[in-house]
């Protein structure tokens, strides 16, 4: 298996950052995420972990007998900078990318991977960079900021994710992000098809024909509001191009019986299931998301596509060999 590093996870989620990084190389001491969903779907699939259901800004590894790892990872919350919120920063109570950089100064990693929107690089929260930037370099780190679309890593989305690295000054010297593995990404209709015709539904091949162009972003994985739909209206439009009834997702595969009819609106297209986001996701097809059918979506639109987050693990890793 090669070299393996050891990393803590610091809101988890449904695990896609962390299965990408297990398959980089980084088994994890411990993965915290403060829903009791999320610690349940992570439970399910890698019993073995050590999953620590809390709010990872309480967390002191000493109380866990952790003392250092070699990689600190996580996602921390968009909402704070996402352009379709209140692009509060720091005012907002779930701004989490400072309490991220804090727990290195504890932990001494020698590498930091932390994902978020890339609405961050924007001129309007320069600020917030600049003081991030000031710990990371009072603390002997070097750094960079990227961002990354997921579909030219394989994943069937539109998805760009701003990813901060950061190293000590001689593994960083090695570091390279990752050159795209993929072109554009493969259509919705490509990916979903065989999965949509398992019932015997006819117009499987007309519907995949409509449905020709990468997934829009999967959004509406909020917290705090939303439910099982696939985010705003503006969004649901455009999944309403691709043959999409974006309004709710759907328990099961269109029947037989039912009729493809784009003129009839969200009546006449089907809807999708949490199986088919997961797939828009990049997360594999045995990878179990526990609770109800809003629980099990919004874990899954919060993910961070395993291929993209695996990129970036495997080069990490690459710096730390030497």
């Amino acid at each position: 298996m090669g070299v393996r590093f050891t990393g803590l996870e610091i809101g988890a989620g449904v695990g896609g950052q962390a299965l990408g990084l297990e398959r980089a190389g980084f088994d994890p001491v411990a993965v915290i995420d403060n829903d009791p969903h999320a610690c349940r779907t992570l439970r399910a699939n890698r019993p073995g972990w050590n999953v620590l259901e809390m709010d990872f800004k309480q967390f002191v590894g000493a109380d866990h007998r952790i003392s250092t790892v070699d990689l600190l990872s996580g996602g921390v919350p968009s909402t704070p900078y996402s352009i379709a919120g209140k692009q509060e920063g720091t005012k907002d109570k779930r701004d989490l990318l400072a309490a991220a950089v804090y727990l290195a100064i504890e932990l001494q990693p020698r590498a930091i991977l932390l994902e978020t929107t890339p609405s961050l690089l924007s001129p309007k929260f320069v600020q917030v960079r600049e003081e991030v930037e000031a710990e990371l370099k009072h603390l002997g780190y070097s750094w960079e900021w990227n961002v990354f679309d997921a579909q030219h890593f394989g994943v069937p989305q539109i998805r760009r994710s701003c990813l901060l690295v950061a190293m000590r000054p001689d593994d960083f010297a090695r570091f390279m992000w990752p050159s795209p593995t993929h072109g554009p990404g493969a259509t919705v209709g490509q990916v979903l098809r065989d999965s949509m015709a398992s019932k015997g539904w006819r117009f499987a091949d007309a519907w995949a024909s409509l449905a020709n162009r990468v997934a829009p972003t999967i959004v509406g994985g909020s917290k705090t509001h939303g439910g099982a739909d696939l985010g705003p209206t503006r969004t649901k439009q455009q999944w309403m191009e691709l043959a999409v009834n974006a309004h709710s997702l759907g328990n099961d595969v269109p029947e037989v019986n039912f009729v493809l009819d784009p003129e009839l609106g969200r009546d006449g297209i089907p809807k999708l299931t949490v199986e088919h986001v997961m797939t828009l996701q990049g997360l594999p097809d045995d990878w179990i998301v526990t609770g109800g059918k809003t629980a099990r979506y919004k874990q899954v639109a919060q993910a961070f596509p395993p291929p993209l987050a695996e990129a970036i693990g495997r080069q990490i890793a690459a710096a730390l060999v030497g």
